[in-house]
């Protein structure tokens, strides 16, 4: 076990390590992107990539507070989700209107790994195979995606 400041600095040190694995790595419009907080230019669009004790995912969350426009979002992605699924090269799981850790009411668009551990450093480089071509992946496929988005800003 733990504590607390071991756990933090442990996930801090995962992270810096896959952002120095990443940093060489341009975005699909040949950009140096900050691939642990991707801009997607959407306000309330957030590519999210987690790790704890058991699992790993990456996924797109909505998180606009008026479920009605997060739905428009979500509808917006429905139209466009066999071309996601061809650019991540798998298919992606689906949650409409759920609630977040925090009990806020999100949608998300998500792949997820099991079991894998953050805090075991001898998981790392699977964390890293796994979330290192999805961050991609959804790069590419925002690169062409952002632009069905453009009315809803």
């Amino acid at each position: 076990m733990y504590t607390r400041e071991q756990a933090s600095q442990l996930r801090q040190a995962f992270w810096t390590t896959f952002g120095q694995y990443m940093s060489p790595v341009l975005s699909a419009e040949g950009l140096k992107p900050n691939w642990l907080n991707y801009n997607t230019g959407q306000k309330h669009v957030y590519f999210r990539m987690k790790a704890d004790k058991k699992t790993a995912s990456i996924g797109i969350e909505l998180t606009h507070p008026d479920v009605e426009i997060q739905e428009i979002f979500f509808d917006q992605f429905t139209t466009l989700k066999a071309y996601l699924h061809e650019q991540v090269g798998e298919t992606w799981e689906w949650e409409f209107h759920i609630p977040d850790e925090n009990g806020k009411i999100i949608s998300r668009i998500y792949k997820e790994i099991s079991p894998v551990n953050v805090f075991n450093r001898d998981d790392w480089p699977t964390l890293i195979s796994f979330f290192k071509p999805r961050i991609i992946s959804l790069d590419q496929f925002w690169g062409d995606a952002q632009y069905s988005f453009e009315e809803l800003r």
